[in-house]
């Protein structure tokens, strides 16, 4: 649950940091293009940052407890952050483009990491 909530506030801090370092530290450098590959980066960061919040709450034992399928999601989302929006903003930055061929695991992450979350209520509420 404390981890959930930790990453999920670091990952915000650095969405919001890292959205302000582009507006005004690399708005010289960015084209159109690569400053909105950056944006959808930063927006996937945040919304699932949010999520891993979420998870961490889910995970009290309150809700649901810290059952297996938070703890994938926890992971996914995680891993989805570092590689989805890490690859984009690398490939801002840098333009190489064989990075847009590793964002999409980072997108399955995400996915992946929502269905845990499904899974995770369907099972508990039946």
């Amino acid at each position: 649950m404390k981890g959930s909530i930790i990453s999920g506030a670091i990952h915000g801090f650095l969405a919001v940091a890292l959205g302000a370092f582009a507006a005004h530290a690399l708005e010289d450098l960015l084209d159109d293009y690569s400053a909105g590959i950056w944006d959808t980066a930063i927006q996937y960061q945040m919304f699932h940052a949010t999520a891993l919040i979420l998870v961490g709450i889910l995970m009290s034992k309150a809700i649901f407890g810290e059952v297996k399928q938070l703890k994938i999601a926890m992971f996914c989302f995680n891993a989805g952050i570092i590689i989805f929006a890490g690859s984009l903003m690398v490939l801002a930055l840098t333009g190489i483009g064989i990075l847009g061929a590793i964002t999409p695991i980072g997108g399955v992450f995400f996915l992946v990491g929502w269905i845990m979350i499904i899974t995770a209520v369907v099972k508990k509420t039946q």
